[in-house]
């Protein structure tokens, strides 16, 4: 996350770490107090609104305007009296509150620019639905994601997962900004339309260095032949970086094209809310019952048993078993699809069958090093396993293969970090607004107690509860892979530090 940072005072504010320094020592602001602070200090002598303010610290939500009161009698006891025994922030009665400080912007945070690999390194932006029906727009989303991922496996290339390409979509950028901002030098551009059977897809190469078009093509063919030209315009982006084509394991495609829709749907609903879980579920399982030979659809589906169980407050043995069985049928059906792969790695994993999913993560990735996912997945595992060091190096390849990523990433990372004991780094990634008010508070609460800042810890602790009522470190420790008792040991120190219940 990119944020500003000030100085006032004593103080230097970083907005996108999420920390307050006074003479470069950490002062204890919780969330809301952080947010609050920004936006009066971001405006210093303006004066901002409650409705503005409450806006900015609690987006989205309905709050007593008292909440508001509070956190700004907090800040101004934290902050102390400024210059002359005056108020950093000023009550204008009726209206809201204005900083009053002088304020000095140091810029962003520090943010160092992405090195492009030593290979062709590439980004497949999201293809334009240009049909007349907006219900097209996941089939262009899907073409993008199919490509993205037909083009990750082969080894000669950097591939930037979907997700962070995603973050572009609808918006106008110049190639070489989003080019330098994904660390690439590459990018697939194009549109597609579908209608009556038929479908049109326009696609580019373009060199974002010199701005030149390295390849662009047409393609007007039956909706059934979406498969073949996906495979073409593969082959043609292969060919224009490496001058050579590879002979890459078969992929299995669906032969249905309903259920082929309903995956590309349902995939979009995975990381939402029960709800939406559930609509994945239903819109899967017909996708299977439609085409029982599509692996990719019983891979989501493995994902979605486990995922919504982990809503519900985590999978039962029964549920666990189902998702298994799932996963070995999609890698039964694709052996060579590492996201089958990585997905049966992490369930086995889970079932404590760690040498079959050490052996699954390491065939994932020898078939696709580009799966983003498999290595965040692998970095979960290995922090378990005592292997700190590895897990903190695969979540660093995760996030550079996916710039943008999901709000877990930064879970596993903020984990990561813990269990290194970088304690302050995994407060600031926990605070993110990326992951924060997700499960990752558990982490964030063990951080901070491991810091001294208990109140913050036991607050952080209280809303994680809130989320997760049913959450004891006991059930915890059973249903995690752990293979190291040292690690499994320092994340219940920190979990009863902050006041997580046994």
């Amino acid at each position: 996350m990119q944020g500003m940072r000030f100085t006032f005072g004593p103080f230097v504010l970083d907005s996108g770490a999420g920390t307050l320094l006074r003479n470069d020592v950490p002062v204890a602001v919780g969330y809301r107090g952080l947010k609050l602070l920004a936006a009066l200090v971001g405006r210093p002598g303006e004066i901002l609104g409650k409705a503005e303010l409450m806006d900015a610290a609690w987006p989205g939500r309905a709050v007593e305007e008292g909440n508001l009161t509070v956190q700004i009698a907090q800040l101004r006891k934290l902050l102390g009296p400024a210059a002359g025994s005056g108020e950093w922030i000023s009550t204008v009665p009726r209206v809201g509150y204005r900083f009053t400080g002088t304020v000095e912007r140091l810029g962003g945070s520090k943010q160092k620019p992405l090195p492009l690999p030593g290979k062709p390194s590439l980004a497949v932006l999201p293809f334009v639905n240009v049909s007349h029906d907006p219900d097209q727009e996941i089939f262009a989303d899907g073409l993008t994601e199919d490509l993205t991922t037909d083009l990750s496996r082969n080894s000669g290339l950097f591939v930037i997962a979907r997700n962070s390409a995603f973050a572009y979509k609808g918006k106008a950028r110049d190639v070489r900004v989003i080019a330098e901002e994904l660390g690439v030098r590459y990018l697939l551009t194009g549109s597609a339309r579908r209608a009556a059977g038929r479908v049109r897809i326009n696609a580019q190469l373009v060199d974002a260095m010199s701005g030149d078009h390295l390849w662009a093509e047409r393609f007007d063919r039956s909706l059934d032949d979406i498969f073949a030209v996906q495979d073409e315009v593969t082959a043609r982006i292969v060919e224009a970086l490496l001058g050579r084509l590879h002979a890459l394991p078969p992929r299995n495609r669906p032969g249905n094209l309903e259920a082929y829709d309903l995956c590309l749907r349902a995939r979009k609903l995975m990381d939402d809310a029960p709800q939406t879980a559930r609509e994945a579920h239903l819109m899967l399982t017909r996708a299977v019952s439609l085409d029982p030979a599509y692996a990719e659809a019983y891979r989501w589906l493995a994902m979605n048993h486990w995922m919504g169980r982990v809503h519900a407050g985590g999978p039962t043995e029964a549920d666990r078993g189902v998702a298994l069985e799932l996963a070995r049928k999609a890698v039964a059906i694709d052996p060579n699809d590492a996201g089958c792969r990585w997905v049966l790695a992490y369930l086995l994993a889970y079932e404590r069958s760690f040498a079959e999913a050490d052996a699954e993560f390491a065939r994932a990735i020898e078939l696709d090093a580009n799966e983003a996912d498999a290595w965040a997945a692998l970095s979960d595992i290995a922090v378990l396993a005592g292997r700190v060091g590895e897990g903190l190096e695969h979540i660093r390849k995760a996030f550079r293969l996916n710039p943008f990523p999901a709000s877990w990433y930064y879970l596993t990372l903020g984990q990561a970090q813990y269990a290194a004991r970088e304690y302050q780094a995994a407060v600031e990634t926990l605070r993110s607004d990326e992951t924060y008010r997700t499960s990752s508070r558990r982490f964030l609460a063990a951080s901070l107690a491991q810091l001294g800042r208990l109140e913050e810890a036991r607050t952080e602790a209280e809303l994680f509860l809130v989320s997760n009522p049913h959450f004891t470190i006991r059930h915890w420790v059973m249903t995690e892979p752990f293979r190291d008792a040292a690690t499994l040991e320092h994340f219940m120190d920190g979990f009863r530090r902050a006041g997580l219940p046994e």
